[in-house]
């Protein structure tokens, strides 16, 4: 039974970076679902590692802070498909090269390469790709985090950056609204196990602590991740637009969790 109604759909995934990465487990799920997945990822290099991954699927390089780009991935795609069932966008960048440094110190250039990397370019690529995004079907999926709200020190000024996506979610929603039936939404997944997460100044320990705080003992993990997106993007979710739904294993509630208070009383 095809319960995600994906088998034959065009899908494009925008932010493959390696084997491990939610974006390439989405689309190994999608893939498995019958979906025809579209890559689009930031470097040759990126590419050529795709493609040994997925020889038979379409591979385009776009660096989306560079609008032409956009506009040639969206020609690019054009000559692929005539229409674009899904979009999936897992996108992100923070340069920490300065340093691990408080809030207030956060360096100017690299808070808005983060804002125009991690947050603009949903905007950018939802733009150049309206026209060929399924107006009546048509699902657009965002990987933010669980929480803006935990002011985390290491994740420094990213968290802000992911509000900023969690609210152009809405008024993409919204703006779309007004010609299709196109949805928005964000999965946000707490902390995951990633080469990308890795480059984070104290993730580790980080990560260590979450899995503890977590209702069931385990970290979220990144298949959990790619099914929430899978199922998003699927004509099941036609009821959930503008939303952020998020994957913590009930951590959120779980912060006075008597065996950690112990740990931390000692």
């Amino acid at each position: 039974m095809d319960f995600l109604q994906l088998s034959g759909k065009d899908i494009l995934v925008v932010g493959v970076a390696n084997r491990k990465s939610v974006a390439w487990k989405t689309a190994v799920l999608l893939r498995e679902a019958g979906a025809r997945v579209l890559f689009s990822v930031h470097t040759e290099e990126r590419a050529a590692a795709v493609k040994r991954l997925a020889p038979d699927a379409p591979v385009f390089i776009c660096d989306v802070e560079d609008a032409s780009q956009i506009e040639r991935l969206r020609d690019e795609v054009a000559k692929e498909t005539s229409c674009l069932h899904g979009l999936v966008h897992s996108v992100a960048f923070a340069d920490y090269s300065a340093g691990w440094l408080p809030f207030h110190e956060t360096p100017r250039s690299a808070f808005l390469q983060a804002v125009d990397i991690s947050c603009f370019s949903l905007t950018a690529l939802s733009r150049a790709l309206k026209d060929l995004l399924d107006p009546e079907q048509g699902s657009v999926v965002t990987v933010s985090i669980s929480t803006t709200r935990m002011a985390a020190e290491n994740y420094g000024f990213m968290a802000p950056v992911k509000a900023a996506l969690d609210s152009s979610v809405c008024f993409l929603a919204k703006s779309f609204s007004k010609f299709s039936r196109i949805r928005f939404n964000a999965v946000c997944p707490g902390l995951l196990k990633t080469a990308s997460s890795a480059g984070i100044p104290g993730y580790v320990d980080s990560y260590l602590y979450a899995e503890q705080a977590t209702l069931r003992k385990q970290a979220v993990q990144t298949e959990e991740v790619a099914a929430a997106i899978a199922f998003l993007l699927s004509p099941r979710s036609s009821g959930i637009n503008a939303q952020g739904i998020v994957l913590d294993a009930g951590m959120s509630t779980n912060y006075f969790d008597d065996e950690i208070l112990r740990r931390v009383s000692r």
